[in-house]
């Protein structure tokens, strides 16, 4: 037997010595002798003839079901979505891949949101969430009390077009005040008007941007340089443009202020 092969099987012993000493308190823990057992853990689905004893139950997987859905709700029924789409298509237009990278674009967009979104947070936990902890009001009374804040952003923002595309298409009579329309129509409209506005914003900061990049491509195409990618040239003078017209502060500037 080699040395090599000598050493492996010191080794491969050594390794099993080791688990054996390791997995000898977990052996003995478990043994039926021993005092301190791992508490057995179990569910029980028991029959009940209360209706009441019900309810509890529902309560609690409605929760679990609003916060599965939370980042959902954050992302199309606030001003995230509009936010998130405009970092992208300026990231697209500067031509620089993956910088900034989509953590950092995605925690900007949220903090942005929770800064526009303040006052209606304030609004809910003033007027819906503290009253409900203090059991002066009831669960389905603080829903109701925490939609109207929501509700006046969405309807601020929505185009009255698309809000009548959703109203017509669900066929809705006795509509006399935007008050009038479910939230299950306005959530749709709103989105649509949003996407619809970060598509147009993008639109004007991709226009500088390709401005450059036609420049750049007549300018080595005249040089005779039809090999060499005018993105390359053409990504420092746009990165130039962005940093010396501060264009974080102009952008963050323009977003917080549209709504």
């Amino acid at each position: 037997m080699s040395a090599p092969e000598r050493i492996m099987i010191q080794r491969l012993r050594l390794a099993i010595i080791v688990a054996l000493v390791l997995c000898a308190p977990m052996v003995s823990a478990q043994s039926p002798g021993n005092q301190n057992n791992v508490p057995n853990i179990s569910v029980d689905f028991g029959d009940t003839d209360e209706r009441q004893d019900l309810v509890p139950t529902l309560q609690i997987l409605f929760l679990i079901t609003i916060l599965s859905l939370a980042p959902s709700i954050i992302i199309l029924m606030t001003s995230f979505t509009r936010i998130v789409i405009v970092f992208h298509f300026l990231r697209q237009s500067l031509a620089t891949q993956t910088v900034p990278s989509n953590q950092i674009l995605i925690g900007l967009a949220l903090f942005l949101t929770f800064f526009i979104m303040r006052p209606v947070i304030e609004n809910i936990n003033e007027n819906a969430l503290q009253p409900y902890l203090n059991e002066e009001i009831s669960q389905s009374e603080a829903l109701d009390r925490a939609a109207v804040p929501i509700r006046a952003f969405m309807l601020k923002q929505t185009k009255e077009k698309d809000l009548q595309l959703f109203v017509d298409m669900q066929n809705l009579e006795n509509i006399n005040t935007p008050d009038d329309i479910p939230i299950t129509t306005l959530i749709p409209a709103f989105i649509i008007s949003e996407l619809t506005t970060a598509f147009k914003i993008g639109f004007l900061l991709y226009l500088p941007m390709l401005l450059i990049d036609l420049v750049v491509g007549s300018i080595l195409l005249s040089m005779g340089m039809m090999m060499l990618p005018p993105v390359m040239i053409s990504m420092p003078f746009k990165i130039l443009l962005f940093v010396l017209v501060d264009g974080w502060y102009l952008l963050a500037e323009a977003l917080v202020k549209g709504f």
